[in-house]
């Protein structure tokens, strides 16, 4: 027999060996990087300040630890609660911020993007909301793809992460000063 993927593995053993692939800004390591899905194994914790915008549907199991979703809505933020044992199916195109607080260990399956369906990354203000900045392309290597886009953002001065609307400057990567500022204005739950 010639199985393409190899027989059937240990998950949490494959977690331990590639424990060191699951780190920030991501934190995502491809279990089968050659497959018909991506199906990525995502490590905890891990804050960021980026909104991730998907044409496709995602699959989240929350193996271990909690995590959260924070959501740009019909001109709203909102938060979704994943616990440890739970899976959730994210529609299509919900703008959506993972937030792991705590180690942890989340499945993640998504479909391959077809051809002309980019993917997005926004930087919304924490103050006022107002989109301060957003990247776009054709996915076709998470892993690789996601931190060249964060980079566009995360490389540039003060002076052009000012919001347009009020005026505030955007903390690029200090997610921690970013959550902050966000739970505070917008009375989110979760950090």
């Amino acid at each position: 027999m010639n199985l393409q993927y190899g027989l059937p593995a240990n998950l949490m053993a494959w977690a331990e060996q590639n424990h060191d692939k699951l780190s920030p800004p991501v934190c995502n390591a491809a279990v089968f990087p050659d497959g018909d899905y991506i199906i990525n194994m995502v490590g905890g914790p891990n804050y960021r300040t980026d909104f991730h915008c998907n044409p496709t549907e995602e699959i989240f199991y929350q193996i271990k630890g909690n995590a959260h979703l924070n959501i740009w809505d019909r001109g709203k933020f909102e938060q979704i609660l994943i616990k440890e044992g739970d899976i959730f199916l994210l529609p299509a195109n919900l703008i959506h911020s993972p937030q792991r607080p705590e180690p942890g260990l989340c499945l993640l399956i998504e479909k391959p993007r077809p051809e002309g369906h980019p993917d997005a990354l926004n930087w919304y203000c924490a103050n006022c909301a107002t989109l301060v900045f957003s990247a776009s392309g054709q996915l076709t290597n998470l892993v690789e793809n996601l931190p060249a886009w964060y980079q566009l953002f995360y490389q540039k001065p003060d002076a052009e992460r000012v919001c347009p609307s009020c005026g505030e400057v955007h903390a690029g990567k200090d997610a921690q000063t970013w959550l902050a500022r966000f739970k505070d204005v917008h009375q989110m739950a979760y950090g």
